[in-house]
């Protein structure tokens, strides 16, 4: 696995397609390494013709681990000061892989957290890129976005101490926020949580990218100054982002399109990638190179 040194940090990363098509930059959610991209999601990007980059977000696989435990309850109530950083940091570090590798400007994509840094990387870094893509994502807005109770209490269950506990754990998180209208099978869903787990299990690290979402200011009026094709994808059954969250996306972005998808919970199964690739596509193509 290629390593960058970007932004003062170690940033593991990897490519799929021709280096000689438009990059497009794959930024994942809180606590999910590079490998919760569906490789096979992946692989159609790149035969749709992009160059795709992946990476590790910090404190997750094989990116630089920070320190410190942030109080999560303090967070909730509003008191930062136990953050270790925020999602405008971690978009930084995005900003400054792509610099490293000399690739750019870039199409940019997001999920979830991944698609708080799109919005941040859109704000702060414009130059960078093309076109953005904010997937099940919301604003930072506080009255807009918030989770359900359950959804709320899958993501924020007590630390796994083992393998075992990490799979059923990762699979009752699945159950509750995935999509019911397009549910993927446990054998998947297993073999995901396990890949993941052997490839790196950091509890500490999701909680510190936690940390980062409650510390960082609403993003809305710098959404307001965004000017590249920006799209915005959302489920209708999301009870971890919930659609509001989408809703307020798209509303603060001048021209953006918003796309809700039935069924659609918070994840990307793959009876809906043509549907997501076909709309990711076409707003890369109203960019001006």
């Amino acid at each position: 696995m290629p390593i960058a040194q970007a932004n003062g940090i170690e940033i593991a990363y990897v490519t799929n397609g021709n280096p000689s098509d438009p990059p497009l930059l794959l930024v994942m959610g809180l606590g999910a390494q590079l490998i919760a991209w569906p490789e096979r999601f992946v692989e159609e990007l790149a035969a749709r013709g992009f160059f795709v980059i992946r990476f590790d977000n910090r404190d997750c696989g094989l990116s630089t681990k920070f320190n410190g435990m942030p109080d999560i309850a303090g967070l909730m109530g509003g008191d930062t000061s136990s953050a270790s950083y925020t999602i405008e940091d971690m978009a930084d570090d995005a900003a400054a892989l792509l610099t490293e590798l000399g690739i750019g400007p870039a199409h940019l994509m997001g999920a979830s957290m991944g698609g708080m840094i799109t919005q941040a990387l859109a704000i702060n870094h414009p130059d960078l890129f093309l076109s953005a893509c904010s997937v099940m994502s919301t604003t930072g807005d506080r009255t807009v976005g918030a989770p359900t109770g359950e959804a709320m209490a899958a993501l924020l269950r007590p630390m796994a101490t083992s393998r075992d506990e990490a799979i059923a754990a990762s699979l009752t998180a699945s159950k509750v926020i995935g999509s019911p209208g397009y549910p993927t099978d446990e054998a998947t869903l297993t073999e995901r949580a396990g890949a993941a787990y052997d490839r790196c299990y950091c509890p500490e690290g999701t909680a510190r990218q936690l940390g980062a979402i409650f510390s960082s200011p609403d993003r809305t009026e710098g959404l307001g100054r965004v000017t590249m094709p920006f799209l915005v994808i959302h489920g209708e059954a999301d009870p971890l982002v919930t659609p509001s969250g989408g809703d307020a996306t798209a509303a603060a972005v001048p021209g953006a399109q918003l796309i809700t998808i039935p069924g659609m919970g918070h994840d990307l199964p793959e009876p809906l990638w043509t549907t997501i690739i076909d709309a990711v596509v076409a707003n890369t193509e109203l960019a001006t190179v």
